[in-house]
């Protein structure tokens, strides 16, 4: 059977998403067994902006609770994965062979962005994990770049896992129910998306501003958009894991490409 493993999309939501009884929850704690075991996972999150990419080369990163006004249990949640200075400098090694200059972090940790689905996904902590951050300022078709630089690492078995989220308005997002029915304006924009990656539109992906509906008030700003940019960058044929909602205005769609 083949080593290679997909690139995979998902919303990781709000990081109570660990604790909460919701479809998106049990998902995610069912997705680690549909994709099997990877030798490593390459977590590019929202939740790490840089001017230019940056690697966690921390061999045992810290976990970051990077939210305020949660429930205390989850600021006492841990996700003691072990890092992989080595598979960094690899990560590092491809961007710079594109032309894409980055660097290592020797002390940053894993936010929630990547330890939330994470812990879900793979409650052992026991697969390494590098951190790739996101840079807002060198725009979309940077982000389907860097995804394509990264397409050889799943020929090595390696787990390709961007978190952001399909929706992310969260003006919205505060005072309404976990169940919440879909705003129309999140709902529009979601289907828009799903279709525009099964179809492979990347031209129009990479230009969401302009072609998506209601595109500036599902992401009032890009980062949680831009990791879906290098998942698939990094894949082929697409398809969706997951389509659902949690409080309304979040889409917590996921995708994978093979």
């Amino acid at each position: 059977m083949s080593s290679r493993f997909p690139s995979v999309f998902v919303s990781h939501g709000a990081p109570s998403i660990v604790l909460e009884d919701c479809p998106t929850r049990d998902f995610l704690k069912s997705l680690g067994g549909e994709l099997g075991r990877p030798k490593a996972i390459v977590s590019v999150s929202a939740h790490w902006t840089t001017d230019t990419p940056r690697l966690t080369g921390h061999p045992h990163p810290p976990t970051i609770h990077d939210f305020g006004g949660f429930q205390e249990q989850l600021y006492q949640l841990r996700y003691p994965a072990p890092g992989a200075p080595a598979l960094a400098g690899s990560v590092l090694s491809l961007l710079r062979e594109a032309g894409i200059p980055g660097e290592i972090d020797p002390d940053r940790g894993l936010d929630h962005g990547a330890w939330a689905p994470l812990m879900l996904i793979y409650p052992d902590a026991d697969i390494p994990v590098v951190q790739l951050s996101v840079q807002p300022r060198l725009g979309a078709h940077h982000h389907l770049e860097m995804g394509e630089a990264l397409r050889p690492l799943r020929d090595e078995g390696i787990l390709i896992l961007a978190s952001g989220s399909a929706t992310h308005n969260l003006g919205d997002f505060f005072g309404r129910a976990l169940d919440a029915e879909p705003l129309p304006y999140a709902k529009e924009f979601a289907d828009w998306l799903k279709e525009a990656v099964l179809e492979g539109r990347a031209n129009d992906l990479v230009d969401y501003e302009r072609q998506a509906p209601n595109a500036r008030r599902n992401h009032p700003t890009p980062e949680h958009f831009l990791p879906l940019l290098v998942a698939m960058g990094a894949g082929g044929s697409a398809s969706v894991l997951h389509d659902g909602y949690t409080y309304g205005a979040l889409s917590m769609a996921a995708f994978k490409w093979d």
